[in-house]
């Protein structure tokens, strides 16, 4: 059995994660949330989604939990924010001309409350729904990124974000934050804006140590969050440069892994 008594914050990824397949959350979490909080153990949701996203998966708990949205772009509690890290207008508008010459992208310009598509792209605007709840289909992207800030330039490809969009956008790798987050997936921010820096501020706000953090995740928008925690768990189903980073596995998204060890959790605390 692991030392997990002086865990006090439990972080964890959405999907790949605690999501499964069918991007639900099991009815076991929200029992064991409430285990978790009578031993006065704080939860936080951290995911490349949209804010409003994540808290419609977690909605009978939205308002006691902290949720890291867009891949730490925005760090919140409730309505309140704590964190917010936007992406240059400049890079944004250096950017989207070069991500329309990629044959089968579609871009997402994540703001704060919205996201806007210019795709007309029917099979993507279905999918992309699952991850963005509020959003704007657009003529010119460019034209919305002028007006207002963004966190970050989401891109989605049907067949592989790593072998067709960030060969094209590698270059720009000193200048912006790239993130392949799933195999569909490659997220555009600030340098600033990642998981674990988010997750660093969390602490501080929660004078907690990463040593008393536990976190699960799946891809590569997850690994400087795992480098702030003395707890770190790869999922059955995570990308293999995860597994070879956290210092334990557990079960997959679909077999309930995070689950598991939040009640191992529960049984030394």
């Amino acid at each position: 059995m692991k030392d997990f008594a002086q865990v006090k914050l439990v972080v964890s990824d959405m999907d790949g994660t605690l999501l499964n397949s069918k991007g639900a959350v099991s009815d076991e979490f929200f029992t064991l949330f409430e285990q978790l909080k009578k031993k006065n153990i704080t939860f936080c949701a951290a995911s490349g989604r949209q804010h409003n996203s994540i808290v419609s998966k977690l909605d009978a708990i939205k308002d006691e939990i902290y949720v890291i949205a867009e891949n730490g772009g925005v760090a919140k509690k409730g309505t309140e924010v704590l964190l917010s890290n936007f992406l240059a207008t400049d890079k944004i508008l250096q950017l989207i001309p070069i991500l329309r010459t990629i044959a089968g992208a579609n871009m997402v310009l994540c703001c704060d409350g919205e996201a806007f598509i210019e795709s007309k792209d029917p099979r993507f605007i279905k999918h992309f729904q699952e991850y963005y709840h509020s959003f704007q289909q657009v003529e010119d992207l460019i034209a919305i990124a002028k007006n207002k800030p963004a966190y970050k330039i989401a891109v989605y490809h049907f067949d592989s974000s790593e072998e067709f969009i960030y060969p094209v956008i590698e270059h720009l790798k000193e200048e912006v934050l790239l993130k392949v987050s799933g195999k569909n997936w490659l997220d555009i921010s600030d340098e600033k804006a990642n998981k674990g820096r988010a997750l660093k501020h969390l602490q501080k706000v929660l004078d907690v140590s990463k040593e008393e953090t536990l976190v699960f995740g799946d891809y590569h928008n997850d690994i400087e969050m795992m480098q702030e925690a003395k707890y770190s768990f790869a999922m059955a189903n995570a990308h293999e440069d995860i597994k070879e980073l956290a210092k334990y596995g557990t079960a997959s998204n679909d077999n309930n892994g995070v689950e598991k060890v939040i009640k191992e959790l529960l049984e030394v605390l």
